[in-house]
């Protein structure tokens, strides 16, 4: 069985306090071996970071999720990039899905954007992957990443928007359990054209649980389940599947 990689997981959510051990434990019944915990909440960042060193085979990403950017700052946390755990800045981004008021929405998104530079300058100075969260703000992102050409990065949970392809020569493309639902069409019409090359896979769990868990807590033993969507889509052999994810988990992450 492959070494799979969870490049997307957040094992520090609090859903985990009681059976981390049994979570990673089934998950490396099931291939997955290693495991990329994001930044998301900078209230969290001391909890990923016990984890890491508790477990030789998890690692942390240092980042702001674009909903927490408010009352905090990536200049707070800056020094945990010297960990040696620490292998991609992130998740950062924009997200527009949940926007105030119309008189509040421009100084809203120019917070973000801000914040989204910040990440992306760090990125650049550690020469370390970056993390995307998009969300509804395809245009302005893929403005945002393609004026930095030496950027490398993940889109994480890909929304499938074209616009995005355009940036197959340095980002690479987290694909989840989103793939497995019944409703989930646009991602599997857009499978086929991402470069094989730049396929991660991610759960980012404990949400977007697949098919046929959905609703219940999701966890990175059910990697399989993507793996199995991406391989029926793709015409692929699972192992092949395994196989290239992992070399890409790799190429962009380092060895870990």
């Amino acid at each position: 069985m492959s070494c799979l990689i969870d490049t997307h997981c957040h094992l520090d959510n609090e859903c985990y306090q009681d059976d981390l051990q049994e979570v990673i434990l089934r998950a490396q019944q099931n291939g997955v071996k290693k495991f990329i915990i994001p930044g998301a909440d900078p209230k969290d960042l001391d909890n990923a970071i016990k984890i890491t060193q508790v477990y030789p085979n998890v690692y942390f990403a240092l980042g702001i999720h674009p909903y927490e950017i408010h009352n905090n700052r990536l200049v707070d946390i800056e020094h945990f990039v010297t960990d040696k755990k620490c292998v991609a800045i992130g998740e950062c981004g924009l997200d527009y899905y949940r926007l105030p008021e119309l008189e509040e929405r421009n100084e809203y998104k120019k917070a973000q954007k801000e914040m989204f530079i910040a990440h992306i300058e760090l990125a650049l100075k550690l020469n370390l992957p970056l993390i995307v969260h998009i969300r509804e703000a395809s245009n302005d992102a893929f403005e945002i990443l393609n004026s930095y050409k030496n950027l490398k990065g993940v889109l994480h949970c890909f929304n499938a928007d074209e616009i995005l392809l355009g940036l197959a020569d340095r980002f690479y493309y987290g694909i989840g359990g989103v793939s497995t639902f019944k409703n989930a069409r646009k991602i599997v019409e857009i499978l086929p054209k991402i470069p094989k090359n730049r396929i991660l896979l991610e759960t980012d769990a404990p949400y977007l649980t697949p098919h046929p868990h959905r609703g219940q807590r999701n966890e990175p033993s059910y990697i399989s389940l993507i793996v199995t969507k991406l391989s029926e889509v793709l015409g692929m052999d699972t192992l092949d599947i395994e196989d290239l994810s992992t070399k890409n988990a790799y190429d962009l992450f380092g060895q870990l």
